[in-house]
């Protein structure tokens, strides 16, 4: 089972058809994808279902219908276990961005969250989820792919938000503060955190 999010409300990929209850079962193979997000987007529908017949298939099937675009981010960690937020469009979020030309999806993750952030001496632990979100850009609807990686850093100086992203500020959170940035993010980034 995979889950795309339309904002904070999921398609969810999966081989299983359910009664509906505040949600709708459509076809992968033949769903207008466009008229899904209308209803997400307009309704009080919770979730829409897409159904296929290969577990194995549906996201490759799905990926399909948009455009995509790959980015990489970082749930970075420093030596006080604290995590590495931004906040950007009034929500806390994880830094992250677009894959450049020639460039391995972990010399993006990497990169994008030095640039977002101004945190230096990251490292890589292990990659984590792979996160997917529909967004619209010049009028047309794409997928987000996001690789997400686990990253630490023992680095300790000044943050600096990426303000051409619109990121207004960046900080470290500890549990506490996390839990509570979490109120005020998304769908995504609680997966993850």
């Amino acid at each position: 089972m995979y889950r795309v999010f339309v904002n904070d409300k999921p398609i969810i990929l999966t081989t299983q058809v359910s009664p509906e209850r505040n949600f709708k079962n459509y076809l992968l193979s033949t769903v207008n994808i466009g008229k899904v997000i209308k209803e997400l987007n307009t309704t009080t529908l919770k979730e829409v279902r897409l159904i296929g017949k290969k577990e194995d298939r549906l996201i490759n099937q799905f990926l399909k219908k948009l455009p995509n675009v790959i980015a990489g981010g970082g749930k970075v960690i420093n030596d006080n276990g604290e995590i590495l937020f931004i906040y950007r469009n009034n929500k806390w979020d994880l830094p992250k961005g677009k894959a450049e030309q020639n460039e391995t999806i972990n010399e993006t993750a990497l990169r994008e969250v030095e640039e977002e952030t101004g945190v230096s001496g990251l490292s890589i632990v292990k990659p984590i989820e792979t996160t997917f979100h529909i967004f619209k850009r010049n009028g047309k609807h794409k997928i987000k792919i996001t690789y997400w990686f686990e990253m630490k850093t023992s680095y300790s100086g000044p943050l600096f938000p990426q303000e051409k992203e619109g990121i207004t500020k960046v900080e470290w959170l500890n549990s506490d503060a996390s839990t509570k940035a979490l109120e005020n993010s998304y769908a995504n980034i609680k997966i993850l955190v």
